[in-house]
């Protein structure tokens, strides 16, 4: 064997204030250290399994996947001590083949499930044995179950539950761990966990349950122990952690285990074992429910049927044959087919459609679904793209194929009835709520910090009020690290003045610029569902929220990686109130039809343009009312423009607006076309279509290739914009003759604006 080594016993962010490593920084240090695989075991949980996987693939390093499990001392359902304590043991338990990570999957969702304890995902040996195939066990670290009955002096007991492991997953896939942190325990324990291995014909396997990645870390992670139990620093009797267990080295691993020969290279054994390869295509709809058509033909057909008779609905038939609408809705059909997204498409109409079908307030659509005629012929949008100019591509680009995303607003108080009705249709079990995982923000840490090292409140509070958290923007995540703290340091003054005037605050400082970030707790995505073709525990990890609902261990970007329909099922209270308001008034007018409602009523608009806005859905702020007061609306689009300028960045061109508006300012074009672009926005791009169409027709993109351009514009990557402004000067050039020092300012003026 090499000199090398291989850490199989490691807990990242996903140990959840617990474990300090995050999983970009695990890949990449071990591929540093020259080590040829590197595990993550984290407790109970299977949470960062997919971002692990893809930084290993980075990092070009074999990712190990595994878990240190929560055993239980009889049966899950058993709630009895295990030598007069009320605990359960930790066995790390690593995935050796794909059939493996399946396994492994299933029994920890089955913990989370069926076995939580006092918070810990319990599993029993009964689990054990039901998903032993293709797993590699290790007996743990002190707190295995092994080593509890050695510590307790029995070493009968001890040989006994070793040989029940043995017995479920063969002796070949059993391995003894050992520790070596110089704890007494570990002293106490090691001669008899060597004396079972030999008397079994078992190697024993070094590990060093890491933690943090380097010894420096140890008093950062110290503190977020304390965060994590609630103790201060100062405190005598609370959870602490040895400074061993960080990332060593394997020249420092196999100096410690020098004395147990073949411990340090039983990890390169199994690390060569252990082979998982995930197969992650987000624009893959293989995991997607096939929707079962009503006469039995082809979804794809069945969508182009169901449309062109969605159009005769909404435009009537001599409209609907329009040449422009037909060749519209065919450019989409095709596109949606050749993408495999039919059953997408089917099922969300489906399920809007029984919402409607029970009088469920349903919304009439936002984001870039709105710009598929598709969505809209089938009733999953009520907005008409066409007379919007909204563009298909936004939505769906053949350019760059993802996933279709569609937010769609309930009711509120009824969205619930939605979702029972989808999980009824595709079976309970293929149907669950998302994890999403909370951070220690840049202004919550400081707080944290300033309260286990024991400091005032008003101290803490005072430092976190001068910090800034507004996100990074692409430039800032790379030269500050992807740390807001690190950037407010460096922008901030105050902040740097007042942390430079204080050694207490310097050490503050030191941990939170440590702990910014990393994964704190858990909890449920507002609106995400996921929906498989296949009980969910056959694909991904499951846990429960604190209503006992079914959620997926992985997060909204994980589920999309892994190729899962996901739907976002949004509540949304101003719905319930204008049904109710329709019920109102039907009392009187029972022929009333909102729909139906005129969009150019003068008195409405003068109510807005006085500033009565009380209960108007995105209407209501005080800085809108102001806005809507000095805009003075004429029509609904001044609406529409004023709800996309109303926000961050965008709002410094409100005033610009208003005074080209009234004529007393005339709007500047660098290019006539880009006149025909934001005409009727006075010359501001308010729209993500303008940047589109602003590419096209000013550089000769196509749609899909705009929407790129706009995407990048959005990122700010320096170098895919240079990419891209050589391609738009280019394009310009050749497009339209346009000089190379006006294409410029031309698309930095388009960046400007696509930037917010």
């Amino acid at each position: 064997m090499s000199e090398s080594f291989v850490h199989l016993h490691v807990h990242s962010e996903f140990s959840l204030l617990d474990g300090m490593i995050r999983t970009k920084d695990l890949a990449k240090t071990a591929s540093k250290l020259g080590m040829p695989a590197v595990a993550m075991t984290d407790h109970g949980n299977l949470y960062g399994a997919i971002e692990f996987y893809q930084n290993c693939k980075k990092a070009e390093i074999k990712p190990i996947f595994g878990c240190e499990i929560y055993l239980a001392p009889h049966s899950m359902e058993d709630k009895k001590d295990l030598v007069g304590r009320k605990r359960a043991t930790h066995m790390t338990l690593l995935a050796e083949t794909n059939e493996g990570w399946n396994n492994l999957s299933k029994l920890v969702s089955k913990g989370h499930l069926e076995g939580l304890y006092y918070g810990k995902p319990r599993v029993d040996r009964a689990a054990l044995r039901q998903y032993s195939k293709g797993i590699i066990c290790l007996t743990g670290c002190i707190s295995g179950p092994v080593n509890e009955w050695l510590r307790a002096g029995d070493e009968e007991k001890a040989r006994e539950t070793l040989a029940e492991l043995v017995d479920i997953y063969g002796s070949e896939n059993t391995y003894v761990e050992i520790h070596n942190h110089g704890l007494e325990p570990q002293r106490v324990v090691t001669p008899g966990l060597l004396k079972l291995a030999k008397e079994f014909g078992l190697k024993p396997v070094a590990a060093n349950d890491v933690h943090f990645l380097n010894r420096s870390d140890h008093e950062a992670h110290d503190v977020m122990i304390c965060i994590g139990t609630g103790h201060l620093i100062i405190d005598e009797n609370r959870m602490r952690y040895t400074p061993e267990v960080y990332f060593k080295t394997a020249e420092e691993m196999r100096k410690i285990f020098a004395e147990i020969p073949g411990a340090c290279d039983a990890t390169l054994e199994i690390a060569e074992r252990c082979n998982v390869e995930f197969k992650l295509d987000a624009a893959s709809s293989e995991k997607y429910p096939q929707f079962g058509t009503p006469d039995g033909s082809p979804r794809e057909q069945y969508l182009m049927s169901a449309c062109q008779e969605g159009l005769i609905r909404r435009y009537g038939e001599q409209k609907a044959s329009k040449a422009d609408i037909q060749e519209r809705l065919k450019y989409e059909v095709e596109t949606i087919n050749k993408l495999g997204f039919a059953s997408y498409f089917l099922i969300t109409a489906d399920f809007i459609q029984w919402a409607r079908d029970q009088d469920i307030p349903v919304g009439p659509g936002r984001g870039s679904a709105a710009g598929s005629l598709v969505a809209y012929a089938i009733g999953i949008t009520d907005i008409c793209p066409l007379q919007f100019g909204l563009l298909f591509e936004r939505f769906l680009n053949p350019e760059r194929v993802s996933p279709p995303d569609v937010d769609i607003d309930f009711c509120q108080s009824r969205r619930a009835e939605v979702i029972d009705y989808v999980r009824k249709k595709y079976g309970d079990r293929s149907v669950s709520h998302i994890i999403t995982y909370g951070t220690m923000g840049a202004k919550s840490v400081v707080r944290d910090v300033a309260r286990v090292m024991g400091m005032p409140y008003s101290d803490g509070d005072r430092l976190s009020k001068v910090i800034d958290p507004k996100p990074l923007d692409e430039p800032e995540k790379i030269k500050y690290d992807g740390s807001i703290l690190r950037r407010e340091f460096d922008k901030n003054t105050e902040l740097r003045e007042m942390i430079e005037a204080s050694s207490t605050y310097q050490e503050l400082w030191r941990y939170a610029l440590t702990l910014e970030g990393l994964n704190r707790n858990v909890g449920i995505h507002a609106a995400g569902i996921v929906i498989g073709d296949r009980p969910l525990d056959e694909h991904v990890p499951l846990t429960r929220g604190n209503e006992g609902e079914v959620v997926t261990q992985y997060d909204m970007n994980a589920i999309t990686e892994v190729g899962l329909l996901k739907m976002d099922f949004l509540g949304l209270k101003n719905l319930t109130v204008i049904h109710e308001a329709v019920g109102h008034i039907r009392k009187r007018k029972p022929d009333f039809v909102i729909e139906k409602v005129i969009l150019d009523d003068q008195p409405t608009f003068d109510l807005l343009n006085r500033g009565e806005t009380m209960g108007v859905f995105q209407l209501e702020s005080g800085g809108m009312v102001e806005t809507c007061r000095k805009y003075q609306i004429e029509k609904i689009d001044d609406i529409i423009d004023l709800l996309a300028l109303y926000r961050p960045g965008a709002m410094q061109f409100i005033d610009q607006m208003i005074e080209v508006k009234k004529g007393r300012k005339k709007a500047m074009y660098e290019h006539p076309l880009l006149e025909q672009v934001c005409g009727n926005t006075y010359g501001v791009m308010i729209y993500q279509e303008q940047v589109q169409n602003a590419a096209k027709l000013l550089a000769g993109y196509t749609l899909g290739g705009a929407d790129l351009l706009r995407r990048a514009m959005g990122k700010k990557d320096p170098k895919k914009m240079a990419e891209e402004r050589s391609k738009f000067v280019e394009g310009a050039a050749r497009t339209n003759g346009i000089g190379e020092k006006l294409a410029n300012q031309i698309f930095e003026k388009i960046e400007m604006f696509a930037g917010y």
